[in-house]
């Protein structure tokens, strides 16, 4: 194959016919045959390999200012086609790749790039930036729609405008935390514009939230599975960028409504954190409150507050899944909401598949909520649907979880209570258990985690019991060795 030639040309065009002069123009050389150095610009030529049907092509391009940048283009079309000597097929889709950055007025492939591709044996087309290949994407998931419209919220707000100008093998781990700095400063920001004592300031940020610990690592788990299948198709090669990037947890600790902070909150209306948990006899408050105030969602508040299923688990507990006799309850059923939609699905992992034993007091609560529930059958006669839930309502339709909610709030607020989330009955019966010396493992299945990492993570550090067995025996340790453990004075 010939090296390739560099010359000059321009634009001038014949005065009579019109037609472009090209290297017949008399300005582009001097007396000498040498090239003009006030006229025309360079360009450079280059023999391609032949197309696919044995066609002959050469690589054109002009427009350069210099002979120096005419000359390094043509060597790094050189070197591409160099990469894949000895394979005409490899080489031919070199050509292709050359042929298309001209025609579209593109920079040629980088070397590093296309020598990637190669030793991956992956497509050598042009690659698609990270919107164009994020929005293909989310058009081809099979998920649940749920998920399928986080992932949506999240390519639209956050990774789209962060990321998508980037083609996708030169997205690195630098540009996914530059993003989530991006992303801390606007927090700031908002957090500085809610604090201000301008109020046009105020004003501006109304309504707008900050970007979460939890909503961050559901942006980095969003582009991780999205990085992931393009590695699976054999799009890009190498490692997962998302994957080398750590997010902080930063996951919010329950806090428990002691009496000094409720003394705060009824003086000040300052709720000490975003998951509070109740006390024991807070427990039995509130339920007390509900039996008579909500009699027909109490059984569930009691079950979900004695056992911590998630709210979707217990509005999907199936009917045929409850063996009062042998005090025990299966979940393996949940109702989820898309939007407004409620859906019954599976639990999202293994561990959400499980059994879940009763004490003697729920199993005496829906014992008699199941009589009950037989009374309002009786009563519906023939209209009664055949939901197969265990929980309905009092017509027989299946609770929508989002009124389960309200109805919660509501009877909080009535009952005088301290604030708390319908999903914190949860994070109190696993904090009650805990600080009762239940076993961690134990606790961990109940709740239908998949470790106990994160059972003792998020709930150790408000149980009581042990850290105030581990001060006792400190303390009567070094009293042993004190003359007089009294205290001076």
């Amino acid at each position: 194959m010939p090296d390739g030639s560099i010359f000059k040309r321009c634009g001038c065009r014949h005065p009579d016919t019109g037609k472009p002069l090209g290297n017949d123009c008399p300005k582009l050389r001097r007396a000498n045959r040498a090239w003009s150095s006030d006229h025309g610009h360079w360009a450079y030529q280059l023999e391609l390999p032949p197309t696919t049907d044995g066609g002959r092509r050469q690589l054109r391009r002009s427009s350069f200012p210099t002979r120096r940048a005419a000359a390094d283009e043509l060597d790094q079309a050189r070197d591409l086609l160099a990469l894949a000597d000895g394979d005409r097929r490899r080489r031919t889709e070199i050509a292709d790749l050359l042929q298309t950055a001209v025609r579209a007025k593109r920079p040629l492939p980088e070397v590093d790039r296309v020598r990637q591709r190669l030793r991956g044996d992956g497509a050598l087309a042009d690659m698609p930036t990270v919107a164009e290949y994020l929005t293909g994407w989310l058009t081809h998931l099979t998920i649940d729609a749920n998920t399928q419209r986080g992932y949506e919220s999240i390519a639209r707000v956050h990774l789209i405008p962060h990321l998508g100008d980037i083609p996708l093998d030169k997205l690195r781990t630098t540009h996914i935390r530059a993003m989530f700095a991006a992303i801390e400063r606007r927090n700031d920001e908002i957090a500085a514009a809610k604090a201000s004592t301008d109020p046009a300031v105020r004003a501006s940020v109304t309504g707008v939230r900050p970007t979460g610990a939890s909503t961050r690592q559901r942006i980095r788990a969003c582009l991780r599975k999205a990085i992931n299948d393009a590695l699976a198709d054999e799009l890009i090669v190498g490692a997962n960028p998302a994957a080398l990037v750590k997010v902080p947890a930063d996951r919010p600790l329950p806090i428990v409504w002691e009496d000094e902070r409720i003394r705060r909150w009824k003086a000040t209306g300052e709720v000490p954190g975003p998951v509070m948990v109740w006390t024991d006899s807070q427990v039995g408050q509130f339920l007390d409150y509900a039996a008579v105030h909500a009699p027909d969602l109490h059984p569930m508040w009691h079950y979900m507050a004695y056992r911590g299923p998630r709210r979707g688990e217990a509005c999907g507990l199936r009917d045929s899944e409850v063996r009062l006799h042998r005090r025990e309850t299966t979940i393996n059923n949940q109702i989820a909401t898309h939007g407004y939609t409620a859906v019954q699905k599976p639990p999202k992992s293994r561990a959400g598949n499980r059994d879940v034993a009763l004490d003697i007091d729920t199993t005496k609560v829906l014992t008699a909520y199941k009589a009950r529930r037989a009374a309002w059958q009786l009563a519906a006669g023939d209209t009664w649907p055949d939901t197969g839930l265990f929980f309905v309502r009092p017509d027989g339709q299946p609770w929508h979880p989002n009124a389960v909610t309200q109805r919660f709030r509501k009877l909080v607020r009535k009952a005088g209570l301290p604030p708390i989330r319908l999903h914190d009955l949860r994070h109190s019966a696993a904090t009650i258990a805990l600080d009762a010396g239940v076993d961690i493992k134990v606790v961990s299945e109940q709740l239908g985690h998949s470790t106990t990492t994160l059972t003792r993570d998020t709930y150790q550090s408000v149980t009581k019991r042990m850290h105030q067995d581990a001060a006792d025996a400190v303390a009567k340790k070094i009293n042993r060795k004190r003359r007089s453990p009294r205290l001076a004075g």
